[in-house]
């Protein structure tokens, strides 16, 4: 029951696939975040799906594409796009911590935040368009891989302030029990995309190695810790940057995606 409780807690929290209502106690988000990957697992067999449906009827490639790029919108609702437009807007400020920190909370949108959304989608688009079938598959697993980093930074590392929703779940959260259930996750799913998908899939973790030093770098140096909203801006680079490696490998290998 206890688990169950918990991985309705890491839906509800991170997505907006229906979970049953309950009563959050603090018992039942101690666990939640082992199966905030899982999310992403939802989010990576759609777009095997929809590649397969693709395949089947013959769809146009950018629509394909299009489609690629919505997928995680609809399963999460642009929880993590609104991290990263809010830690956009902060970055652009160009202002000490604490006005960052600010600014973060504000619910308006600024047009740098716009600005990025636009690089960012663009990026996305002409790197998913870019793929290659292998890397397509591959790259998919970045979904998985980016959340369970995502929760080791959330209980590991120091955060930049001592409210908000990240700052619960760190103090809810089980510890080094979920750190290394998390770190069990990302080794064994990495282990097996490696061992499929070889170089495609070490493009996809070279992304995500420079997009978590680039967080944390900027968390420390920029806002003194770790935020919801930067853990959200993290996901959404981790996704894009894997997704950039993996079109760079295929296009320098000549290989066509049919």
């Amino acid at each position: 029951m206890k688990i169950l409780k918990s991985i309705a807690v890491a839906f509800s929290l991170y997505s907006r696939i229906p979970m049953p209502r309950f009563n959050w106690g603090t018992e039942d988000m101690k666990f939640h975040l082992v199966f905030f990957p899982w999310i992403g697992a939802v989010i990576g067999a759609l777009e095997y799906g929809w590649l397969l449906l693709c395949d089947k009827f013959n769809i146009e490639h950018i629509v394909f594409t299009i489609i690629v790029l919505v997928i995680p919108l609809i399963v999460t609702g642009g929880f993590h796009l609104d991290g990263f437009m809010d830690t956009s807007d902060a970055l652009s400020s160009w202002q000490d911590k604490e006005r960052r920190l600010e600014i973060l909370k504000d619910s308006h949108v600024g047009a740098f935040a716009i600005i990025k959304l636009v690089i960012l989608g663009g990026i996305g688009f002409a790197a998913v368009h870019s793929m290659n079938r292998a890397g397509f598959i591959a790259w998919i697993f970045i979904f998985f891989i980016s959340r369970a980093i995502s929760g080791i930074c959330v209980v590991k590392y120091k955060k930049a302030k001592n409210d908000g929703l990240l700052n619960t779940e760190a103090k809810t959260a089980g510890g080094t029990t979920v750190m290394i259930l998390l770190a069990i996750q990302f080794v064994v799913v990495s282990a097996m995309a490696t061992f499929m998908f070889q170089w495609y899939f070490t493009a996809v973790l070279l992304g995500l190695f420079v997009a978590l030093v680039y967080y944390l770098y900027t968390a420390y140096s920029k806002f003194g810790g770790i935020t919801g909203d930067l853990a959200g801006w993290f996901v959404c680079n981790a996704e894009v940057l894997a997704a950039v490696a993996v079109a760079i490998g295929g296009i320098y290998g000549s290989c066509n995606w049919r």
